[in-house]
């Protein structure tokens, strides 16, 4: 590769939000809406935002259902957003000599 690391970040997660959110569904296999919001320390609007502009660039599958009588809504990365979020990571480690 040629170039200099900080060419193969992503802008997408450029927000911290959106950064910590990868993160956290890198961790696990799916996430509900509560879980997401409480591990990232945001609002409802907030997290329904940051998810809606993953969803549209293809990194987050989002899938709405009930629990009982009650809605939920879970999260889960998709394989485009494992491997977009992997380079990023890797670009940051690149960076900060932790490569």
């Amino acid at each position: 590769m040629s170039g200099h690391a900080r060419e193969r970040l992503n802008e997408d997660f450029s927000n911290p939000v959106r950064l910590s959110l990868m993160g956290s569904l890198r961790a696990v296999d799916e996430a509900d809406f509560k879980t997401l919001k409480e591990t990232v320390g945001i609002s409802d609007s907030v997290l329904s935002r940051h998810l809606s502009a993953l969803e549209a660039a293809g990194y987050v599958r989002i899938k709405k259902g009930y629990v009982g009588k009650r809605p939920r809504t879970w999260a889960k990365l998709t394989s485009s957003g494992q491997e977009a979020f992997a380079q990023h990571v890797q670009a940051l480690k690149e960076i900060t000599g932790l490569a």
